[in-house]
Order: structure tokens, then sequence, then C-alpha cells
């Protein structure tokens, strides 16, 4: 299989895992844990020679002197995954290629099991009329995303995971998803990779480019937004208070 089947089959698989120890009450340590195991499993037996940098393994630098390296969030959103009923939390498996994100999916186990990807990129639905939908964390509300709301006129949406939330851009249920509260590589690439399959624009919120693969996985902000919207949004970005 190629590089784009393959991480939708392990994002997928993963997903089917994570659903059936849900099922049964497993802990989100659990989850994180198991869906990581078989997640580099498969990645190892199919792309022994390719790095890994995943959330839930010690950091080989390796990865810095490879072309290739699988990033990999086995558990995005482990507060929505323990809670019954929510479906907002993913599975992320991104392949970067000097320093940009390839082959990427992300499963949403909770939501039919479905797989974004890049193996068969999904088609960004027309916007819907009314207000823009700015995507939010139901937890920590940055000010950053009040601050757009106020400036774009904008409804603030409270979303879960930042896999499910940039694939609520995807899916056309947000416009949206700028945020200012710090992440690390693994919870963007793979959406990256699959929102710009879909023909969203994704940056950092001041519009520079996001590089993966770093020495230092810390990446503090990312911009996912329909491409008409995404100048309007930097824009008032670059005119925020405390930018």
């Amino acid at each position: 299989m190629d590089d784009h089947q393959l991480a939708a089959r392990a994002a997928g698989t993963a997903g089917q895992l994570l659903l059936r120890l849900r099922a049964r009450g497993a802990s989100r340590d659990e989850g994180d844990q198991s869906s990581n195991e078989l997640i580099l499993a498969m990645l190892r037996e199919e792309r022994p020679d390719d790095a890994i940098l995943s959330e839930e393994s010690k950091d080989d630098l390796v990865r810095l002197e490879r072309e290739r390296v699988w990033i990999v969030d086995p558990l995005d959103g482990t507060r929505e995954f323990g809670e019954e009923g929510r479906t907002d939390w993913a599975v992320h498996v991104a392949l970067v290629v000097s320093g940009t994100p390839t082959a990427c999916a992300v499963a949403l186990p909770a939501q039919d099991n479905i797989v974004l990807s890049t193996a068969a990129p999904p088609h960004l639905p027309p916007r819907r009329d009314g207000k823009i939908r700015v995507l939010v964390s139901r937890t920590r509300p940055p000010a950053l995303a009040e601050y757009l709301a106020g400036v774009l006129d904008a409804e603030l949406v409270p979303y879960g995971s930042a896999g499910a939330k940039a694939m609520a851009v995807v899916q056309g249920l947000a416009d949206v998803y700028a945020h200012s509260g710090g992440q690390y590589e693994w919870d963007s690439a793979a959406p990256v990779g699959v929102a710009r399959a879909a023909g969203c624009h994704c940056s950092r919120i001041d519009g520079a480019p996001l590089v993966y693969n770093q020495p230092d996985s810390y990446l503090p902000d990312l911009l996912v937004s329909r491409p008409e919207l995404a100048e309007a949004v930097i824009a008032a970005v670059a005119n925020a208070p405390d930018h």
C-alpha cells in the first residue's frame, strides 16, 4: 500500500480499537497507550526506515536526520474520549516529508469511524449562510477566539479535540479554527495535511508557514480556515491588542 493508504489504515484501525476499549470502560491512559502501540507497530512493519514522533513515545531525535517522519497522536482528545456520548475526539497519523505533511489521515472513531485522509481527499462543502462560525475549546477558550468573534461578527462553536476542530472545518460544520493556546506538532500535522488536501487554508495564526519535524516539537498556534476567510482572519489577528 502507498503512504496515503497506510496513514488511513493505521488511523482507522486504531479508531476501531479505541471504540472497543471505550465500550468496555477502558481508561484514557489505556486508550492512549494501546492505540499508540498499534499504530507504531503498523508503521514499523510497513516503513521500517522511517522515523516516528508520537505524543505517547519518547522523542528519538534521530528523526531530525530523516527526510521522512511519521507524526502520530494516537488519541487526540482524551477528555472527550472519557466522556460518554462525545464524538469530538480523533486519531492522527501523518507522514511529514522535509517538514511538510504529505500522507495524512484523521480518524473520527465516534462519528461512525469516519477516516478523512489524503488517500481520497474530502471535498470542502459550500459555506453555510449566516454568521462565520469560529471553533473554540469547550474547556479552555482562548481570548483570541472571543476577540475574533467580535471583530468578524462571528459565533463561537465549542468543540473538542484539535483534530476534531480542524475536521469540523473540512466537514463544513464550522468555518474557522484559530488556536493560540499552545500545541505540539502531533496535534496538527495530520489535520493540516487533510485540511490542505480538502482546499482549506492552513498556517500559523499570523499567516506564516507551518514547518514540522523541528528540534522542539512545540508549535504554539494554528489557523485552519475556509480559504475565502483566511485573509480576514489573519488581518484581524495582526490587529489584536496583545499581538
